[in-house]
Order: structure tokens, then C-alpha cells, then sequence
């Protein structure tokens, strides 16, 4: 296979204008991801500005970073704390919005050079989808957008001659190796995973992990939901799924690697057998800083690699017998159509059903594997197959708990 055409490479060439600063749109900006975003253009004042910036609760810190940043458009769904967030920015030159609807309709304005998609779960879909009709160079944070309709997105990203630059540290790890190499065949892709705090615990003794256990992660900083994921590695299920639709690449050419360091974050493997990989800290804004200044890359004091005390690279094979959500992530990209969605629905609904102490850490798998058995089977979904997936997945997985 050729790594040519795809969607990550679709990068409009009036994006990138190195005369003004571009105009950033951050989607989910008080979460793991905005936050850090706001911190790599706190550094970069130079070359980019805040456009608009939205939360779905967290209003103190939304508005502290309307007043730092000044963007034209600051949005909060939650729609109780519109008064609060409008009040507290009156004095300043800014639009106030709230609801779901308007941070869909804030990732299409005309102004925005990127938008970045720091949402969490299948709430940033219709957002990016918005986006990508824009014509917008989307910066994905969001991997649920390509998990649950991944063939959609890759079809109107080609319709709409969109962009997506991948912000996930792995999938901009590949997106790197594979600079220069568009004429060039894959033969695999490698995607590390930590292995979370769980790696090495058997499966009696994970029948008994708390949500305070699961949310030590022992390299990254990152949001609860995330983290959990990470614990039960379903997020790496999700990157193989985000990895297929990314780069245009066979599920059986999609390998998962444990590599417990975190300082590869992925490899390209070559028909040659020449492997590329890409190495850092387990820190976030590199790929962010990459995401907004490609194709060039900008200095940074971000830390670096310390060799004095890497003194080694581990690596070994997941274990999916202990942790299932790998397995059957595998198993709703085989199935594709809808099945990646009733995944993505499902999961969401045990991982919160699980931070809130209403079930165990590995009856999450049980269900989620119930929900994929049980739900409806659509071959070639549309978007209201995918609205109307969802919310009758999410339904019957309540009721199932």
C-alpha cells in the first residue's frame, strides 16, 4: 500500500501563511488537550492567536482563559452557567455563546485557520464534521470522530477538500515517520502503548482495581475518561481504529506493541523492512506544536530525553486475555459499518458507570462485548444511523447496568 491521498495529508495550502499569525479555534479548551494547547501559543505569541475557545462545564477556568487570550468567540455548553460566563466577560470585546449548537457552529467560522478538536468522547463529532465543511485544517485530539465514523469523515474530508493533522501522540508519531515517504510502501504500522497502570497485574487481581488505581497512570497527565481508557486499553483500540481511517491502512497491517517507557511513540515499518520511529518525552505539546506549525517545525523548551537516564527499551506483546477492550476493538474494526460506533457508545457509558462505583473494572469488557452481540448490524451507516446508533446504544447499556 501506498501512503499517498489521505486524509492527513489534505492540508489547504492557503493554511499556512507565515506573514500573520494564525488564527486558532480550540474545541474542549479547559480539558488535558486544551489546556495545553493554550500553553504551546502562551509560548508562541508570535505566530498564533486564540480565535475562539469553548468547555462543556469548567466556566471559572473558561473564563480565566477568555481574559488571558481574548478570543472572538468564547462558547460554554452547559447551558446553566451561560449567565455566570457572559457576566464575568461583559466588559470585554468577545461573543458569548452557549449549547451544543453553537460550538458546532463556532468550529465552522470563516476566521479560524486550525481548529483543534480537544473534545472528549462523541461529543466533538458533529463539531469536526462542521468543521471539515468549512474547509478547516482540523488539528484531531478527538479520536472518537474517526472510531465511530471514520468512512464518513474520510469521505467528506475528500468532498470538502479538508485537512486533518493528527495531535495523538502516536498518530503524530506515524504522520512524522512518514514524511517524504508518500511514494513509498507500508508494510506495517507499530503503535506503542504503555500498558497503563495494569500491565503487569493478573486477572484476579484486576477483578478488584479501584477507579483510584486506574487513574495512576504512570507516564502521562491526562483526563479521567482518557485515562481509564488507557488503564483498560481501549484507547489503544481506538488509535487502531483512528490509525486504519488516518493513513488508509489495512487492519491487519496495524500492530500494537507494549513499550512501558513511553518514549517511542510509534513506528512505520517499510516494504523493505526498514523500521522509522519516532522518540520523546510523554509530553503532549510537541505534538500540538507540531500540529499547528506544519510543515516546519518551531523551538521549544520542552523536555528532552535525558540518554544519562533512558538506559533502556522495553518492549513485549498485550495481553487481550486480561484486557479485552484491545481485542474487541479489533473485532468492531473487522465488522466496521456501525459496530465501531456501538463500541465508542458503550465504552462511554461503562467508564463513567465505573468512575462512579457502580461497576467493576472488568465488567466494563462484559458489556461492551454484550452491546456489540446484541446491537443491530448496519453494513454502510449514515450520519442519522450513526445520531440514532448512538443514543440507542447508550440507552440499552444503562439499562444493561
Amino acid at each position: 500500500m501506498n501512503f499517498g491521498a489521505t486524509a492527513s495529508r489534505r492540508i489547504p495550502k492557503n493554511t499556512f501563511c507565515f506573514n500573520m499569525k494564525k488564527q486558532i479555534t480550540i474545541l474542549g479548551s479547559t480539558g488535558s488537550i486544551g489546556t495545553q494547547t493554550l500553553d504551546v501559543i502562551r509560548r508562541n505569541p508570535d505566530k498564533f492567536e486564540v480565535y475562539a475557545i469553548t468547555a462543556n462545564n469548567q466556566d471559572d477556568l473558561l473564563i480565566e482563559q477568555a481574559k488571558e487570550f481574548h478570543p472572538e468567540f468564547v462558547v460554554i455548553a452547559n447551558e446553566a452557567k451561560y449567565e455566570k460566563v457572559k457576566d464575568a466577560l461583559s466588559a470585554l470585546p468577545m461573543k458569548v455563546y452557549t449549547g451544543a449548537q453553537a460550538i458546532a457552529d463556532v468550529a465552522s467560522m470563516n476566521s479560524a485557520d486550525i481548529v483543534v478538536t480537544a473534545m472528549v468522547g462523541y461529543a466533538g463529532l458533529l463539531p469536526t464534521i462542521n468543521a471539515i465543511k468549512a474547509g478547516k485544517t482540523i488539528a484531531l485530539a478527538n479520536k472518537e470522530t474517526l472510531v465511530v465514523a471514520g468512512e464518513l469523515i474520510q469521505k467528506l474530508v475528500q468532498e470538502y477538500h479538508s485537512g486533518i493533522i493528527p495531535v495523538d501522540s502516536e498518530h503524530s508519531a506515524i504522520f512524522q515517520c512518514l514524511a517524504g515517504e508518500e511514494q513509498n510502501e507500508i508494510e506495517k504500522l507499530i503503535i506503542t502503548a504503555s500498558g497503563g497502570p495494569f500491565r503487569t497485574k493478573s486477572i484476579e487481581e484486576l477483578a478488584t482495581v479501584s477507579k483510584a488505581d486506574a487513574l495512576k497512570h504512570p507516564n502521562w497527565s491526562m483526563g479521567a475518561k482518557i485515562t481509564i481508557d488507557s488503564a483498560s486499553m481501549m484507547n489503544k483500540g481506538f488509535e487502531v481504529i483512528e490509525a486504519k481511517w488516518l493513513f488508509g491502512i489495512d487492519p491487519k497491517n496495524i500492530e500494537v506493541v507494549v513499550h512501558p517507557q513511553s518514549i517511542i511513540h510509534s513506528m512505520v515499518q517499510f516494504s523493505d523492512g526498514a523500521i522509522k520511529a519516532q522518540l520523546g518525552m510523554p509530553d503532549m505539546k510537541v505534538p500540538i506544536q507540531y500540529a499547528l506549525t506544519y510543515p516546519d517545525r518551531t523551538a521549544s523548551t520542552f523536555p528532552r530525553i535525558d540518554w544519562r537516564m533512558c538506559s533502556r527499551l522495553d518492549f513485549e506483546q498485550p495481553d487481550v486475555s486480561r484486557f479485552r477492550n484491545l481485542q474487541l476493538a479489533f473485532d468492531a474494526m473487522k465488522q466496521a459499518g456501525n459496530k465501531p460506533c456501538v463500541l465508542n457508545a458503550a465504552n462511554e457509558i461503562v467508564v463513567r458507570a465505573f468512575l462512579n462505583d457502580r461497576i467493576s473494572f472488568l465488567k466494563m469488557s462484559d458489556i461492551i462485548e454484550t452491546m456489540l452481540a446484541k446491537t443491530k448490524y448496519i453494513p454502510t451507516p449514515s450520519l442519522d444511523d450513526y445520531i440514532e446508533c448512538d443514543k440507542e446504544t447508550r440507552r440499552k447499556t444503562e439499562e444493561l447496568i
